[in-house]
């Protein structure tokens, strides 16, 4: 299954206009996206606030990502500042894999958008450029201007929700918009283990074989399908066997 670092900014220097902070709005997202992610079946490595850019990266290459993927909204240079608005995705200029997930996640981001959307190559971005896994940094919006930071505080959800939806639509997986809290859930299978899949298909690689009777997490259903937690595995199993 998928796995990303999800790296909200780290810049509480950053104030937007009217109150509030790059960091701490950029974390809302983050918080936000949390369960939809598991309920969409995409694991996640997320950073902390107290950490650095030089840790955040250095984690990210520790592990095995699909995505690398940066939260910021965006400021105006000193003689521009307060006139801009629109969103922008950057990529490493040299990364195939990022230039595709930022293309996704940006037309996706256009369904909700104010302004314009743009996905631009960059070899000056560290968390970019540095970065073993493809990265994508979302610029949400601009937070120099009313508007612009306005729409930012109004719309956490639905940004979190919008770059869930990218995200599956990357990795090929169907978007499940309704959430709710996880859940326990008992394997009631008569005899044979029951089979933990990448996707929602009997044709899908098995993940892993769950026990007859093992507890395991329900975080989301689609269709006939749970998207099921079990152990480290994160998958969709037929819901017809779960109680």
């Amino acid at each position: 299954m998928p796995i990303i670092f999800l790296s909200p900014s780290l810049q509480p220097f950053n104030e937007y206009e009217g109150g509030g902070n790059e960091q701490q709005y950029m974390n809302e997202v983050a918080d936000a996206m949390e369960p939809l992610l598991l309920g969409n079946a995409i694991r996640y490595t997320r950073s902390s606030p107290r950490d650095t850019l030089a840790g955040v990266i250095r984690q990210s290459n520790e592990g095995e990502y699909d995505l690398h993927l940066a939260l910021h909204s965006n400021a105006a240079g000193a003689s521009m500042s307060g006139q801009l608005n629109g969103s922008d995705f950057y990529y490493y200029r040299y990364s195939e894999w990022g230039k595709r997930a930022a293309e996704t996640l940006a037309e996706t981001y256009r369904e909700i958008a104010p302004c314009r959307v743009q996905v631009l190559a960059t070899v000056r971005l560290a968390e970019v450029t540095k970065t073993n896994a493809p990265a994508v940094l979302v610029e949400t919006e601009y937070h120099d201007n009313s508007t612009g930071a306005d729409w930012i505080r109004s719309h956490i959800e639905e940004i979190a929700a919008n770059l869930t939806k990218g995200l599956t639509i990357y990795f090929g997986l169907p978007f499940i918009e309704t959430v709710g809290k996880p859940r326990c859930a008992v394997v009631t299978t008569q005899e044979s283990p029951l089979n933990l899949r990448e996707c929602p298909s009997l044709e899908a690689t098995v993940l892993a074989r769950i026990p007859r009777g093992a507890c395991v997490t329900v975080y989301s259903t689609w269709k006939e399908w749970s998207v099921v937690g079990y152990q480290d595995y994160l998958g969709y199993a037929a819901s017809a066997y779960l109680t």
